[in-house]
């Protein structure tokens, strides 16, 4: 009986890893390739193992490098590879399309180059592909297009040329296509109306050309639309409004012709909603302050006119509001600073009347810059101070006009190896504030705030690392850092022509060899109202991150006012190394009359003291808030440039 028991336990144990299934010799071979071939040896060591064996470590959800397999017939297949921000290199290699049932295939966040194969289009089984924040390049191929059962295409942050395939049309289920930042250009193509199912777009940072396509307004299972940064014209074609289920809106940066708010009317879904920079005139409808999910909205940079809606006074969910450089008029309405509210931004608009009510309690931030606002009841001393001096052309002026200033950008009070003394400005900003320094000489205002930012509301850069390319490593190693629209202002400046000199160094990105070193820092720069740089790189004009740059430009001042504005136009990466990663940067702002340019040193010396006795000659009561950013916003003057703080509709 024992020998009978024995022999059945060794027969069952037979069975058992007889029934114990392999995975196909050829994705085998072609898997050990491929970890051999991006040095994953360590990671993933199947040489000795079955890479399809049960409750194996790497083929959890988690796991990464992961490889997980279907073994629902006689033989084991591979459908699942995970390399994901391993920093693997080189091109994809062939092995890859060997393994012929994948079905997710993720390799975002690496950096392959080269082209992608055509072969990709023999996966037919795959449905989610992420190929994002890599080095590819050449076209997208169009073989992409033969794989009927993608849900999920991640291209974004590549160096991709050309055109996207028309073939793409062809992919009728797919949900999610992530194109930003991916290098392609030129017309939309009309295809993509096919793609019905698609309910994630994301296509900012592109040099699309053309008019904003009327068929997106078809593809009614869109949540997330994001298009920013890009060469496309308007109008937003009204058939917009038929994406009810849209929660995510961003569009920005179109040319050509005006675009209303009509479309928006039944969006009643959205939570997120920027149409910034995009030549929308009209009114803004009332109905937009019934929207009861809508948290973030950006209307700045446009051509409203008419009234502030009294419906706004009803959010109740709104954090963040911006309706700066327009031509709304009229008053606020009183309760506009509803209990969610954090920021608010009615900068360079007409608008009249006293601050609403409880502007001033804890957490929330107001720029009001350049309207005509009552400010008598503003308790905040810094900008009371600051208002006072900008209250008309005769009101407040130094006895001893200033011929300089100089700031270095979000850090400590520091002098530079040639003597120039830069003021401190690490005050704390606010996502809709303004600020001035202490002795009446300059004012910052910044609007914005960066979404998604996992590290917070943070409005200054800052690193510990030693920056090269200069003698002033400590001036660079803080920095002024602004998700929309960043303006310094030189106030009480005796008129002239002025030298600017901007220092800057790529303190955020790196310029490593991995991944993180991919991201791109795109922005404008506008001084008196005159574009001096556009799409501004500060790591490729420096040679590299952590390296001291410097541009100088001229400028005159007509008016006692300079303005230098910082301005993010949708272009860049935007979450390398992490999200929220973009917008204008500046270390330090230095400028000076021309005239004493050869003996600049000389003139830092004489002016430190002097500059801090500026005595003021302000008129008593405070009847309008910066009144005079307003009539300087407006004035036109003769045989000068004339100078307008809505620069990015230049």
């Amino acid at each position: 009986m024992e020998v009978w028991r024995i022999s059945f336990l060794l027969l069952c144990a037979f069975q058992l890893v007889s029934a114990q299934q392999t995975t196909d010799s050829d994705e085998v071979a072609a898997l050990n390739k491929i970890v051999d071939y991006w040095n994953l040896g360590s990671k993933l060591d199947l040489s000795t193992v079955d890479p399809c064996t049960q409750n194996a470590s790497w083929a959890s959800e988690n796991a990464n490098p992961r490889v997980a397999c279907d073994c629902g017939g006689n033989t084991c297949h591979i459908t699942h590879l995970k390399i994901y921000a391993l920093d693997i290199s080189g091109e994809i290699p062939n092995e890859l399309f060997l393994l012929k049932e994948l079905m997710d295939l993720n390799l975002g966040q690496n950096v392959l180059s080269g082209a992608v194969p055509v072969e990709i289009g023999q996966l037919s089984n795959m449905q989610y592909l992420s190929l994002g924040i890599n080095n590819l390049t050449g076209p997208v191929p169009s073989e992409l297009g033969n794989l009927a059962k993608l849900i999920s295409l991640s291209l974004s942050s590549n160096n991709f040329s050309g055109q996207l395939p028309v073939d793409l049309g062809k992919l009728t289920s797919l949900q999610q296509l992530y194109i930003d930042s991916s290098g392609v250009s030129g017309p939309i193509p009309q295809e993509l109306a096919n793609l019905k199912s698609l309910q994630i777009l994301w296509a900012s940072d592109n040099l699309f050309t053309g008019k904003l396509p009327e068929f997106f307004g078809t593809l009614t299972e869109l949540k997330d639309l994001r298009l920013q940064g890009t060469m496309l014209e308007g109008p937003i074609p009204s058939s917009f409004g038929a994406l009810i289920k849209l929660e995510n809106l961003r569009i920005g940066d179109l040319s050509k012709e005006d675009s209303t708010l009509d479309f928006v009317e039944n969006l009643t879904s959205l939570s997120i909603l920027s149409l910034r920079n995009c030549l929308v005139s009209g009114n803004i409808p009332e109905r937009i302050g019934t929207f009861a999910k809508l948290q973030y909205m950006d209307l700045s940079f446009n051509k409203l006119t008419g009234l502030i809606p009294n419906s706004f006074q009803d959010f109740s969910l709104l954090q963040y509001l911006y309706l700066g450089n327009n031509n709304l008029g009229g008053q606020l309405p009183e309760n506009i600073t509803s209990p969610k509210l954090i920021a608010l931004d009615v900068s360079f608009n007409p608008i009249t009347g006293d601050l609403p009510l409880n502007f001033a309690r804890e957490g929330f931030s107001m720029n009001v810059v350049g309207t005509s606002i009552n400010a008598n009841s503003l308790l905040d001393r810094k900008a009371i101070e600051m208002l006072q001096c900008l209250q008309g052309n005769a009101k407040c002026t130094n006895q001893v006009p200033a011929t300089s200033f100089s700031i270095k950008c979000g850090g400590m009070e520091q002098i530079s190896s040639s003597g120039v003394n830069f003021d401190d400005d690490y005050e704390k900003l606010g996502a809709a504030s303004m600020y001035t320094n202490s002795r009446y000489q300059w004012a910052v205002s910044n609007t914005g705030i960066f979404i998604s930012n996992p590290n917070g509301p943070l409005y200054i850069a800052k690193t510990d690392s030693q920056i090269t390319k200069t003698l002033d490593s400590e001036l660079y190693k803080t920095a002024r850092i602004s998700p929309s629209s960043l303006r310094y202002y030189g106030l009480g400046l005796k008129n002239g022509k002025y030298v600017v000199e901007l220092h800057f160094a790529e303190i955020t990105m790196d310029d490593t060899q991995s991944w993180k070193g991919l991201g791109k820092r795109l922005f404008d720069i506008y001084i008196q109202g005159e574009r001096v740089l556009q799409d501004f790189n500060i790591q490729k004009e420096a040679g590299g991150s952590k390296r001291a740059l410097i541009k100088t430009f001229e400028a005159n001042v007509t008016n006692t006012i300079m303005e230098i504005h910082f301005f993010w136009a949708g272009k860049g990466t935007c979450c390398i190394p992490f999200q929220g990663t973009y917008g204008p940067l500046v270390s330090a702002v230095n400028v000076y009359q021309a005239a004493d340019a050869v003996s600049s040193f000389k003139r830092e010396k004489k002016h430190v003291g002097r500059l801090v006795a500026v005595a003021l000659g302000c008129a008593a009561g405070l009847v309008v808030i910066s009144s005079l950013f307003y009539l300087w916003w407006t004035k036109e003057s003769s045989g000068n440039i004339q100078v307008h703080t809505d620069s990015p509709r230049k």
